[in-house]
This record gives C-alpha cells, structure tokens and sequence, in this order.
C-alpha cells in the first residue's frame, strides 16, 4: 500500500470512549488517504480473550503479570481488513463477545499489559512509517502515551445516548439502556485507572461525533491530515 505524497509517514492518532465513532471513522480515513490501520482496543481485547481462555482471574494483577508475555498477538493493519489473531489463532470475532467487553477494562488497568502493548503498537507504527505509508491508531491512549508527537491527534466524543446506539447495533444488542450503562462503567473505569488513563490533551482535537454522518467525520480527519502535510 503506497502512501500518497501529502500524508507520506504521517501518523494520525485517535482517542475516545467506546461508541464514539473511533473505529469507523478510522479506518475510513486510513483508506482515504492508503495508510496503515491499528485498533489498539483490540490488542487489548485480544489480551483479555487469551487470559479467559486460560482459566487467569483477570482480577488478580499478579496473575495477569505473570502471563502478560506469553501470548502471540498479531495485527494486520490493513484497513480494508484488519485481522487479530493470537498464537496463529484468528480471534477477530471471539474477542467481540459480552464476555471479553465485560472484562476487558480489568485486564487493560494492569501496568504490565499496557507495558507490553504500548511497546507492540509504537513498533508497528514505526514499521508503517518506515514503509513511508503512515498510520491511523485508535484507542484510549495513543495521543497521551502511544504517541504523543503525532501532528494529527483528535479526541472523538458523542453523547451518551448516541454511544448507545452505534454499541448496540454493533454487537446486535436490542436492550440499549444496559449498553448504555456498561459504557458509562467503562468510561469510569478507563477515565479513572491510575496507568494511561483516557483524557484528553491539549493540543488534541475534540470531534463531537453525535450529530455527524460517518463521511462528515472522515472529511474532517483527512482535511485536518492534509493541512498539517501542507505546512
């Protein structure tokens, strides 16, 4: 995938609470402008599917730490098709399950794990850049810790309501108000973790995605892509 002249190694760094739009809005940007793609959440939910399926208690951080290195956690970054597998294993729609989102916070607050991952993804953003394409990364932490010198850094919201919708038609889930409710849990929890919590910086910024179409936001991305290329 060969970047375009005006984005050439660019990395664009997305954070936001579930259901704001982060997902979609970034790999449609990165398909805009052929760039790499990376979903961080994934990693971590990647991370937390292997230690259920190991019989860890996710609640004990010293058992998390001890197994933090153990799995092979593989992502393919093309936007078009963006895998997740562990230890060859294609996990893309078992790390999806009510399960893992119920767990996935516990696994992600253990410094280890995000030692681990942090390390994984600014590797994969300097292969992307190496290859002269650039890179969109979403998650939590990407403008605060992952990579805070990206000259593109947006923090994505929406209304609690609004996150709801998008969360439940993604998973299929009819009961919106429970959706709902474990957003908010997740966003305390993500917001409060003493490692890497989700905040908001300075210089980053804020996009309410609540009244915009997926291709409003995209075009917003891409245009704030290319001003900073042009500068």
């Amino acid at each position: 995938m060969n970047g375009q002249g005006n984005t050439e190694g660019i990395v664009i760094a997305i954070d936001g609470p579930s259901g704001s739009g982060k997902s979609s809005t970034s790999k449609g940007a990165a398909k805009a402008r052929e760039l790499r793609y990376l979903d961080t959440g994934a990693m971590y939910r990647a991370m937390t599917w292997w230690m259920l399926e190991h019989g860890v208690d996710v609640d004990d951080a010293e058992a998390v730490t001890a197994l933090v290195e153990r799995p092979e956690i593989v992502m393919g970054t093309d936007p078009e098709a963006p895998t997740v597998r562990v230890d060859g294993r294609d996990v893309a729609t078992e790390i999806r399950s009510k399960d893992v989102t119920a767990n996935v916070s516990a696994v992600s607050a253990v410094p280890a794990v995000r030692e681990r991952m942090v390390r994984v993804q600014r590797e994969i953003i300097a292969a992307a850049r190496a290859e002269s394409t650039g890179i969109v990364v979403e998650g939590r932490d990407i403008t605060t810790v992952v990579a805070p010198e990206a000259p593109v850094k947006l923090f994505l919201t929406a209304s609690a309501e609004a996150r709801a919708q998008r969360r439940s038609k993604e998973i299929r889930d009819t009961d919106v108000a429970a959706t709902q409710a474990d957003l908010v849990r997740r966003d305390e929890l993500d917001s409060s973790r003493a490692h890497s919590p989700l905040k908001q910086t300075a210089d980053a910024t804020e996009l309410d995605t609540t009244g915009l179409t997926l291709d409003e936001v995209v075009a917003l991305i891409v245009k704030l892509a290319d001003e900073v290329r042009q500068r």
